[in-house]
C-alpha cells in the first residue's frame, strides 16, 4: 500500500471478515476516526466470540490514550496488553519500546509497515503536511512469523500459555494460497545477540549491482551504515535515499541532516518528500529484493526497538515498491 489510506481501507475490510481471532500490536494508537472506526469493529467481533486481543506500546501511547483505557477494552471483551508499562523510576529498560506495527486475522491474512493506529497516518488531520507511508498485506504462510512474534509477545507480557498450533495459517483456511516469489517476515528485539534490522538493510547494500532506493523518516546511522552506503556509491551503484521535506521532531530532523554531506560527498543522492512528511520504512535493490516495515535508519530502531518487517526476493510486489519510489521522486527536492 503506497498510502495509510488505502492501508486502512483494506484493513476494515479484513477485519470484517474474521471468524476465530484479531490481534494487533502497534506502537501508537490515537483517539480519533481511524482508532474509533477499527475499536468498533473489534468490540463487535469480541461480541461474536472472536478473541480479540491488543498490544500497545505504554509510552507511544501516553499522551494519547484516556486513563481508563485498559478497563474500556476489557469492557468491551477485548484483550489488552501495555508493553513495558511506564514507570516512576529511572531505568533503562524504558528505553526498548514496541515499535511493531502488525495486524493478523485468523491466521491467514496479515498486515505490517509504518502505519499506526492515528489520524495522522490516513491524512485525516495533517499536522506535518501530506503524511506519506506504506504498508503491505500477507495472505498464507509467511503470516505465520507475525503470528509467533505476537504471540510470543503476549506471552512475555501476560505469562499465558498458548497453544501454538491453533493458529496456523492454515488452521481457518482450507484452499491453497497462490505464491509469488518468496516472502520472509522477520523480527528484531534488543534482548538477543543479532541485529536483525540493520543485517538485513547492509546486506541488501552490500549485494547491490545497480541501486538502492531507500524511504525512512529518520537518517542517524553508525559507521557500518555510513561506509555500505558511501561504497555503494562510489562503486557505481545508483544509490537514493528519500527523508522528510516537513519534519515532525525538528531536532531529530537536523541530526539526520548532518548526515548529507558526508553521504552526497561520496555519490547518495539525498531527496525530501516536499508536501509534508515521509514515514515509509522502505528498501528496494536491483528489481529483486525488498522489504517494508517498521524499521527507521536511526539507532533506536536498529538497536533499541521491538521491531518487524517483511523480506521479499523475486515477487510482484518489488516493482510495485520500485514505481512508488520512482512516482514520489517527482514530490521531492
Amino acid at each position: 500500500f503506497p498510502l495509510g489510506e488505502n492501508n486502512f481501507k483494506c484493513l476494515l475490510e479484513e477485519l470484517q471478515k474474521a471468524k476465530h481471532y484479531i490481534f494487533m500490536e502497534y506502537f501508537i494508537i490515537k483517539q480519533g476516526e481511524m482508532w474509533d472506526s477499527v475499536k468498533q469493529l473489534l468490540a463487535d467481533k469480541a461480541k461474536e466470540g472472536v478473541d480479540v486481543r491488543l498490544i500497545y506500546d505504554d509510552v507511544g501511547c501516553a499522551m494519547w490514550l484516556p486513563s481508563r483505557f485498559i478497563n474500556e477494552m476489557e469492557e468491551l471483551g477485548i484483550k489488552v496488553a501495555p508493553f513495558n508499562p511506564i514507570v516512576p523510576l529511572l531505568n533503562l529498560r524504558q528505553n526498548n519500546r514496541d515499535h511493531r506495527k502488525i495486524t493478523i486475522i485468523d491466521g491467514h491474512t496479515g498486515f505490517t509497515g509504518g502505519i499506526n493506529l492515528a489520524d495522522e497516518y490516513i491524512n485525516k488531520v495533517s499536522p506535518f503536511g501530506h503524511w506519506k507511508d506504506t504498508g503491505i498485506m500477507l495472505k498464507g504462510d509467511a503470516v505465520w512469523n507475525l503470528t509467533l512474534m505476537f504471540l510470543q509477545t503476549w506471552r512475555m507480557l501476560k505469562k499465558e500459555e498458548d497453544n501454538y498450533s491453533l493458529y496456523t495459517p492454515m488452521k481457518h483456511k482450507n484452499t491453497p494460497f497462490l505464491s509469488d516469489g518468496y516472502i520472509q517476515p522477520y523480527g528484531d528485539t534488543p534482548v538477543d545477540d543479532e541485529i536483525t534490522g540493520e543485517n538485513i538493510y547492509l546486506n541488501m547494500i552490500n549485494k547491490a549491482k545497480h541501486y538502492v532506493y531507500i524511504t525512512t523518516p529518520y537518517l542517524i546511522i553508525d559507521n557500518e551504515m555510513v561506509t555500505a552506503l558511501t561504497l555503494a556509491a562510489k562503486s557505481g551503484i545508483d544509490v537514493r535515499i528519500i527523508t522528510p521535506g516537513v519534519p515532525d521532531k525538528k531536532l531529530v530532523y537536523m541530526v539526520t541532516q548532518s548526515y548529507y554531506y558526508q553521504l552526497i560527498k561520496a555519490g547518495v543522492r539525498l531527496y525530501q518528500y516536499t508536501p509534508g512528511f515521509i514515514h515509509a520504512k522502505t528498501v528496494v535493490v536491483d528489481d529483486t529484493v525488498a522489504t517494508v516495515g517498521t524499521i527507521n535508519f536511526d539507532y533506536r530502531s536498529l538497536y533499541l526497538h521491538f521491531e518487524c518487517g517483511v523480506w521479499m526476493f523475486n515477487c510482484g510486489t518489488i516493482y510495485e515498491i520500485k514505481d512508488d519510489f520512482i512516482r514520489t521522486l517527482t514530490l521531492c527536492d
